[in-house]
């Protein structure tokens, strides 16, 4: 199937996306059919902190028309704090939408959890994942929550993070889960594999929203 990807925002979760879907179809023995639109970080995080969804969801349509031109089947955003408007996009795209919210609702069903620790952008933090995870408890962090936002936002304009960047991330997630008591930390940013590498042990459980996402990327590209 041909895949259509919305990137950009940031620029490591598209590195990882493409990456991903490569390996993944390689090992499967299977070619992969991708084509990429390329949005803008700062023009979605004004939007995304704004909430203003009708902005966004036309920048999207431009650019899945254009990839439905391209021969696109399905499409997906990579980017969690771009999955703001994503209802209302869906509704209005020309082909099918792989939602990282309902992949994330069911993989966390699937591993059972009942309270989780959330990391990401500040809207996503505060929304409690957009509310997608209404079967659990969803826990933000606390005092630091703006701090968290910050070391996102810079992180994933950049598309590196720093030491100091990592240590936020990581405090926070250790306060989550021996403060907060919650048994994982989802990882609620595409560009957080930029400090939870693989390899790396954090100390505690985590959900890794874009590698989840892009396994089902892969499934449907395989379809």
């Amino acid at each position: 199937m041909h895949i259509g990807l919305i990137v950009g925002i940031g620029p490591a979760a598209t590195d990882f996306y493409y990456r991903y879907l490569i390996s993944a179809l390689a090992r499967a023995g299977r070619k992969l059919d991708l084509t990429m639109a390329h949005a803008d970080t700062a023009t979605l995080l004004r939007n995304q902190s704004h909430g203003n969804i009708e902005a966004q969801v036309d920048i999207y349509r431009h650019l899945a028309d254009r990839l439905e031109r391209a021969g696109i089947e399905r499409i997906a955003v990579t980017s969690i704090a771009g999955h703001f408007c994503i209802d209302a996009f869906t509704k209005l795209s020309p082909v099918p939408v792989i939602n990282l919210l309902d992949v994330i609702k069911t993989e966390v069903s699937r591993r059972g959890y009942k309270r989780i620790g959330l990391l990401g952008t500040r809207v996503v933090m505060e929304s409690r994942f957009y509310g997608a995870l209404e079967d659990v408890e969803v826990v933000a962090p606390g005092d630091d929550l703006l701090e968290v936002h910050q070391a996102y936002v810079s992180m994933a304009s950049a598309g590196v993070a720093t030491a100091a960047q990592r240590e936020v991330f990581m405090q926070a997630g250790r306060m989550l889960i021996s403060i907060q008591r919650c048994e994982a930390v989802v990882l609620g940013g595409t560009d957080l594999g930029l400090v939870f590498q693989k390899g790396i042990d954090p100390g505690f459980a985590t959900l890794d929203c874009a590698e989840v996402h892009a396994a089902a990327i892969a499934h449907a590209a395989m379809e």
